[in-house]
C-alpha cells in the first residue's frame, strides 16, 4: 500500500500543479474566449480575440507582483525564469521573441495555438507536454505578460 501511494502521490501533485483550480466564472469566460482550431494563424498575433495588445512601456510594478503570484501558481511548476527548460520551455527572451497580442492569445488560448503554430508544435516535440488551459482571465494574462517583459528587461 505504502509503495502504491509513493508512486501516486507525486503524479497527483503534478496533475494540481497544472490542472488550475478556476472558479466557474473564469472557466466560463475562458471558454467564451476560445477560437476554433480552424480559424486563420498569424504568427505575429496568434489565435484569439487579441489583435493588438502591446507590452507597456513602463510596466506596472502591482501588475508585475500580481503576475509573479499568478505566476507562482500556475505556470512555475512547470517554468522558469531562465532560458533552461523545465517541463515547458524557459521564460526568459519570451518577450523578445514574441508579441504582446501572441502571448496574450497564447496564454487564454492555448490549444487553438498549439494546432496551427509551427513554433509551438516543435516545443511539442522537445518537452513532450502540451500545456494546460489554466482558464486565465485577460486581467490575469495581462499581469503575467507584465511579469515576464520585467524579466527580460532586467538583463
Amino acid at each position: 500500500m505504502k509503495k502504491s501511494f509513493l508512486l501516486i502521490a507525486p503524479l497527483f501533485a503534478l496533475l494540481v500543479a497544472c490542472g488550475g483550480s478556476g472558479s466557474s466564472d473564469s472557466q466560463q469566460e475562458a471558454a467564451s474566449q476560445e477560437v476554433p482550431a480552424t480559424a486563420e494563424y498569424d504568427p505575429n498575433r496568434g489565435i484569439g480575440p487579441y489583435d493588438d495588445y502591446v507590452f507597456p512601456e513602463t510596466p506596472d510594478p502591482e501588475l508585475i507582483a500580481n503576475g509573479d503570484k499568478i505566476a507562482g501558481s500556475k505556470c512555475r511548476s512547470c517554468h522558469k525564469m531562465t532560458d533552461e527548460r523545465l517541463v515547458g520551455p524557459g521564460w526568459k527572451g519570451v518577450t523578445d521573441r514574441h508579441t504582446g497580442a501572441w502571448l496574450m492569445n497564447f496564454i487564454t488560448n492555448p490549444d487553438p495555438m498549439i494546432d496551427k503554430d509551427p513554433v509551438l508544435q516543435s516545443q511539442l516535440e522537445i518537452c513532450l507536454v502540451r500545456m494546460p488551459n489554466q482558464n486565465v482571465s485577460e486581467d490575469e494574462a495581462k499581469a503575467i505578460v507584465a511579469f515576464m517583459r520585467s524579466n527580460d528587461l532586467t538583463k
